[in-house]
């Protein structure tokens, strides 16, 4: 694991409570991919015996959070990164653990320059959440945005 990668997931453990709740495992984190797992856990199984429709969420989520933190960071000092809205969809049974994938999809220069121009920019992060045999269970996009500080 990367010193960037283990900062973001130190990070986002510290300050995100259900990352902590969910015992969710950064598996990688650059600025063009994160990858969360959780892990099957029999408290947050839902009513078919897989993870929970929330946890899931959660999951998605947080790994579309730590690809911002990873592409955006060093955009702290002057903006915080928000999320605005997120659509999610389930596609197949789940079970066992499952993975999140997350993508940005705009590239992270062109949303700085917007930033630059005194802009508030929005960007949608992809997700895509996967049983162990790759299977994808879900697909969630997230939209973001980068609030410029007062």
């Amino acid at each position: 694991m990367s010193q960037t990668q283990a900062s973001i997931g130190d990070a986002l453990a510290a300050t995100v409570p259900m990352v902590r709740t969910l015992n969710l495992e950064f598996d990688e984190i650059t600025a063009e991919r994160a990858v969360l797992r959780l892990p099957d856990q029999p408290d947050f199984h839902n009513h078919v015996g897989g993870p929970h429709a929330g946890a899931m969420f959660t999951l998605a989520e947080s790994a579309s959070g730590a690809i911002v933190l990873a592409a955006f960071g060093d955009q702290l000092s002057r903006a915080v990164p928000l999320a605005v809205r997120a659509e999610i969809g389930y596609k197949k049974l789940a079970k066992g653990p499952v993975t999140a994938t997350a993508e940005l999809g705009r590239p992270a220069a062109d949303v700085i320059a917007e930033l630059d121009a005194g802009e508030r920019p929005e960007f949608p992060v992809r997700i895509s959440i996967t049983r162990e045999d790759g299977a994808e269970t879900g697909e969630m996009f997230i939209w973001w945005t980068l609030r410029p500080n007062a």
